[in-house]
C-alpha cells in the first residue's frame, strides 16, 4: 500500500506539472479590433483638392496702341456696363496698322455673333430643361416619379441658368469688345484720348497694369467677372477620373464645417503630369463642377475641397473596408464565432475608403476583424483588444 501510494502521488505530480507547463505555453487568444457587419446608407466617392474660380470673367485688352494713362480703379471694385476703366491715346495709324484694325472690327463682330448664337442655344436648353421640370413636379404630386428624378431635373436647371448667365456675359464682352474696335479704328486719326469702358458689370479682379506708358495693342489691361456664377476645378488622379461623369453629384467644403452642393458638369478629355508634395508624377485630370447654392465668402480662386459622389445606396449591407483582403481571385474577411476568426470568402461590391458594399459572405449582425495581423488565422482563439 505505502508503494502503492507514492506511485499515485508521483503520477499526480508529473500530471499537475504537464498539465501547468502546457498551460503556461498554450497559444493565447490573439487581440484584434473587431467591427460589425450592418446596413445602412453607403456612398463611394473621390475627394481632392479643388479651386473655385469665377466662370464669366473677361480680360479688357488695349484695342490700339497708345500711351495708356494711369488706371485709378481698385482691384475688387464693382462696375458696371459702360464705365469707363482706362483711357489711351492712340497712335497714328499706318496703313498696315490701320488694315489690322478693320480686321479686328471684323473678327469682333463675327465673335458678337457667335456669342449671341450660344446665348440663344443655353436659352433653348434652359427652356426645355424648365417645361420638363413642370411636368415632372406635377408627376411628382399624383407619385408617378421618384422624388431623385426631380431632384436631379432641379439640379440640372439650375446648372443651365448659370449657363446661360455666362453665355449672356460672353455675348455683352463680345459686344464690348466690338465697340471698343469701332471706336479705336474712328478716333486714330484724332488726337482725343480713347476711353476704354467695361463690357458688362461685375467685379475688377485684377490690373495688368498700373503706370501710365505706351502699349501695343492687344495689351491686357484689366480684368472683369461676375462674382455669383463660380464654378470648382478639382484636379484628380486619371485612374479616380475614369468613373467619373458630367451630372454626378460633387459636395464642395470651403472651410469650416458648412458644405455646397454642386454637379459636375465637364470632365476634360485631356491629362497633365503634376509632381505630388511626395515628388512623385500623377497623371491628373480636370474636372469642373457648378456649385447648385451661394457659397458666402467664396471667392475667384479658393482652396476648397471637393467630394465627388460616384455611386449611393440608402439600404446597403456593408463592412469597414479594412476588414476586407484579397483572397484568391476574389475577397475575404475574418468573421469571430465562438471566440475564433473564420475565414470567410465574400463577393463585395462597391468599394470605398471606409466601408464597401457586401454582396455574399456575411450577413447584418456578423462581427469581422478589421485590419487582421499576421497572428491572425482560420480557427485561432481571439479576443476583442482593450
Amino acid at each position: 500500500m505505502p508503494m502503492n501510494r507514492r506511485r499515485l502521488i508521483q503520477i499526480t505530480v508529473v500530471a499537475v506539472v504537464i498539465l501547468s507547463v502546457g498551460w503556461i505555453f498554450r497559444p493565447r487568444p490573439v487581440p484584434v479590433q473587431l467591427a460589425e457587419v450592418s446596413r445602412g446608407p453607403l456612398s463611394v466617392s473621390v475627394e481632392d483638392q479643388g479651386q473655385s474660380r469665377i466662370r464669366s470673367r473677361y480680360v479688357v485688352a488695349a484695342p490700339v496702341a497708345g500711351r495708356l494713362a494711369p488706371i485709378l480703379i481698385k482691384e475688387g471694385a464693382q462696375v458696371t456696363r459702360g464705365q469707363t476703366l482706362a483711357e489711351i491715346a492712340p497712335l497714328p495709324l499706318d496703313s498696315r496698322s490701320r488694315r489690322q484694325a478693320e480686321a479686328a472690327l471684323a473678327a469682333s463682330k463675327a465673335a458678337v455673333a457667335e456669342a449671341a448664337a450660344r446665348a440663344g442655344q443655353a436659352k433653348t436648353a434652359l427652356d426645355h430643361s424648365r417645361l420638363t421640370l413642370a411636368r415632372n413636379e406635377k408627376l411628382l404630386v399624383e407619385g408617378l416619379v421618384a422624388t431623385e428624378e426631380v431632384d436631379h431635373l432641379r439640379s440640372e436647371e439650375l446648372s443651365l441658368a448659370q449657363a446661360l448667365a455666362a453665355a449672356e456675359f460672353a455675348r455683352r464682352a463680345a459686344e464690348g469688345e466690338r465697340d471698343m474696335a469701332r471706336a479705336a479704328l474712328l478716333e486714330s486719326g484724332r488726337n482725343a484720348a480713347l476711353a476704354i469702358r467695361a463690357p458688362a458689370d461685375g467685379l475688377v479682379l485684377r490690373k495688368f497694369e498700373e503706370s501710365e506708358r505706351v502699349v501695343p495693342a492687344g495689351t491686357p489691361l484689366v480684368e472683369i467677372g461676375d462674382p455669383s456664377n463660380i464654378e470648382v476645378v478639382v484636379e484628380v488622379l486619371s485612374t479616380d477620373a475614369v468613373g467619373i461623369r458630367p451630372g454626378m453629384a460633387m459636395i464642395v467644403e470651403a472651410g469650416g464645417d458648412e458644405t455646397v452642393q454642386g454637379r459636375v458638369r465637364v470632365v476634360e478629355p485631356a491629362g497633365f503630369t503634376k509632381i505630388s508634395p511626395l515628388g512623385v508624377e500623377e497623371q491628373r485630370v480636370r474636372v469642373v463642377g457648378d456649385l447648385l447654392a451661394p457659397a458666402p465668402g467664396v471667392g475667384d480662386r479658393f482652396r476648397v475641397i471637393a467630394k465627388i459622389v460616384l455611386w449611393h445606396g440608402e439600404d446597403v449591407l456593408k463592412a469597414p473596408s479594412g476588414a476586407i483582403f484579397r483572397y484568391g481571385e476574389g475577397w475575404g474577411a475574418y468573421s469571430v464565432r465562438a471566440g475564433r476568426a473564420r475565414l470567410v470568402e465574400l463577393t463585395v461590391g462597391h468599394r470605398g475608403p471606409d466601408e464597401s458594399e457586401i454582396l455574399a459572405g456575411l450577413a447584418a449582425g456578423d462581427e469581422v476583424i478589421a485590419y487582421p495581423g499576421e497572428r491572425v488565422e482560420d480557427g485561432v482563439r481571439v479576443v476583442p483588444e482593450g
